[in-house]
């Protein structure tokens, strides 16, 4: 399961998308909006994607760790819009048979879509904000279409 959707992350669903029989482990990661970043209060978050290449691109990372940890099950639900406070944009939950493959995919899922994923965060202060980018965008000007701002959508895959 890919999404990216302007509601609440519920980490239960997103985690029973990847609970099987046959998994003894789900290792479940919530990335949630802390109250500061490098000494200034941080009031909210908020994310814009390009959403048709930021859902390829997070299939991308999901079909890539299923690839090299020999799992099956890996759910990724991704927030844009406004984030407060203690609010979760983003939950990354793996279903594999072992503990040890699950955190390791798990961690690198993480570190995958902040390198790749066109998905931008801005960082609202009490005196003034700035935006964070995705580290590396792998993607084109011709991967872009007309109007690849964030819509009021959301997106299931």
């Amino acid at each position: 399961m890919i999404e990216l959707t302007n509601g609440a992350l519920d980490p239960e669903k997103v985690a029973a998308k990847v609970r099987r029989d046959t998994n003894g482990a789900v290792v479940t990661f919530l990335g949630t909006t802390r109250d500061n970043f490098e000494g200034k209060r941080v009031l909210t978050l908020e994310y814009e994607a390009f959403e048709e290449m930021a859902v390829k691109k997070l299939e991308e990372v999901r079909k890539e760790l299923m690839a090299e940890f020999g799992l099956e099950q890996i759910a990724i639900s991704h927030r844009i819009g406004t984030v407060g406070i203690g609010e979760i944009s983003l939950i990354i939950a793996v279903g594999s048979p072992h503990r040890k493959e699950a955190f390791y995919a798990c961690h690198k899922a993480v570190d995958r879509i902040k390198e790749i994923v066109p998905i931008w965060k801005k960082e609202v202060y009490q005196d003034g904000s700035r935006w964070v980018a995705c580290e590396d965008h792998e993607f084109s000007a011709a991967d872009q279409t007309a109007g690849g701002q964030a819509s009021a959508g959301s997106h299931t895959h």
